[in-house]
């Protein structure tokens, strides 16, 4: 029985080093941002992106809130862009699992973005890399000061 207690605390504590996909790691920098995240209190993938942010060096306030909805609202985020959390960092809008790199890229060189976005909830995301879980496609997508929608950056074959 001795031995089973900490075999059985060492994967509860190393689970999320292992869930992870390898490629989210990539291109992780020393620099560190402040980001707010508001997530329902209920969602798993949300507490695993934001793993993932604080891999990247990002310093997390996490708030869980009721209404996730009314911060889409507040920070502009078009319907379409949709996904299950919204964060701001340094003036930024940023919707779903948008993988921290690319957010860090972002901040070195802003020009007129107001938002990045993953749409919905991709599987493999950062957030969404369950062991066994699928690999989709997906765009990032970025929206500038004056509305216009651009591919951020497209992850395939990760």
């Amino acid at each position: 029985m001795k031995i089973r207690i900490p075999c059985i605390l060492l994967c509860f504590f190393a689970l999320p080093v292992w869930a992870a996909n390898p490629v989210w790691l990539e291109g992780k920098t020393d620099e560190r941002y402040e980001i707010t995240v508001y997530r329902s209190a209920s969602c798993g993938c949300c507490k695993g992106w934001i793993n993932h942010l604080k891999d990247h060096n990002f310093d997390v306030i996490d708030i869980a809130v009721d209404d996730v909805n009314k911060f889409k609202l507040q920070f502009n985020v078009p319907s379409q862009a949709a996904s299950c959390h919204t964060a701001t960092v340094n003036g930024v809008t940023i919707e779903g699992h948008v993988p921290a790199q690319d957010i860090k890229r972002l901040l070195t060189d802003k020009g007129d973005i107001r938002l990045l976005a993953v749409p919905a909830m991709p599987s493999g995301t950062p957030g969404m890399d369950t062991p066994g879980a699928p690999k989709d496609p997906f765009r990032v997508y970025s929206v500038s000061q004056d509305d216009q929608v651009d591919v951020y950056q497209f992850y395939s074959n990760y």
